[in-house]
C-alpha cells in the first residue's frame, strides 16, 4: 500500500455494510491480521476509532467487501500519515467532554453507536467509538446510554488526576451533542 492512491475519508461515505455483503474470503486470516494491526494506530488516531470499531465486527466471517473497506482505511492512513495528537502547553486546565449516539445505526443488530471525546484543556486525552450493549428503543435512550458511558469515563479520569495529585482548576464540563 506504499504507492496507493491516498483518500480523504476513512470509510466510504454513507456506507451500509452487512455481515454477509460480498463473497466470503478464502483466507479470512488476512483480514483478521489487518484488523488487529489497525487497533494500534487507533490508540493515537481518534479519527480512525469509528472505522476500526466498525470493521472489527466482521472478524468472524469477513468478505471481500469488508476487505475493500479495510483497504480504503489504509489508503486514508496513507493520506493522513502526518496527523496526530496535539498536547497544548498553555490552555485552561479543565476537563471537557463531548458525546453522541447514532441511534440504531448498525444494520446487522440495530444497536446504537456511542462516541465520546474528552479534552483536558485543548488536548484530547480520551475517546471511544463503540457499539452499545443493548438495543435502544428510542433516540433518547441511546443518548442516555452515551451520556452514562461518558460520565463513567469522566469519573475515572478525575480519580486518575487526583491520584496523580493534579487538580483541574475548573469543574468538568460535559457537552452532549
Amino acid at each position: 500500500m506504499e504507492h496507493c492512491r491516498p483518500l480523504k475519508v476513512p470509510l466510504t461515505p454513507n456506507l451500509k455494510l452487512y455481515a454477509h455483503t460480498g463473497t466470503p474470503l478464502t483466507d479470512p486470516n488476512r483480514f483478521r491480521r489487518l484488523g488487529g494491526k489497525l487497533i494500534y494506530p487507533s490508540i493515537t488516531r481518534p479519527d480512525i476509532s469509528f472505522a476500526v470499531q466498525f470493521l472489527s465486527q466482521f472478524m468472524s466471517q469477513p468478505t471481500d467487501a469488508h476487505l475493500r473497506e479495510a483497504t480504503h482505511l489504509l489508503r486514508y492512513l496513507r493520506a493522513t500519515s502526518d496527523h496526530g495528537l496535539l498536547f497544548a502547553r498553555n490552555s485552561v486546565f479543565q476537563l471537557r467532554a463531548f458525546c453522541e449516539s447514532d441511534w440504531g445505526s448498525c444494520p446487522n443488530s440495530r444497536k446504537s453507536i456511542t462516541g465520546y471525546a474528552i479534552l483536558l484543556g485543548h488536548s484530547l486525552i480520551s475517546w471511544k467509538s463503540k457499539k452499545q450493549s443493548v438495543v435502544s428503543c428510542s433516540t433518547a435512550e441511546g443518548e442516555y446510554q452515551a451520556m452514562a458511558t461518558t460520565c463513567c469515563e469522566i469519573t475515572w479520569l478525575l480519580a486518575l488526576l487526583k491520584d496523580l495529585h493534579v487538580h483541574p482548576l475548573l469543574p468538568a464540563c460535559p457537552s452532549f451533542l
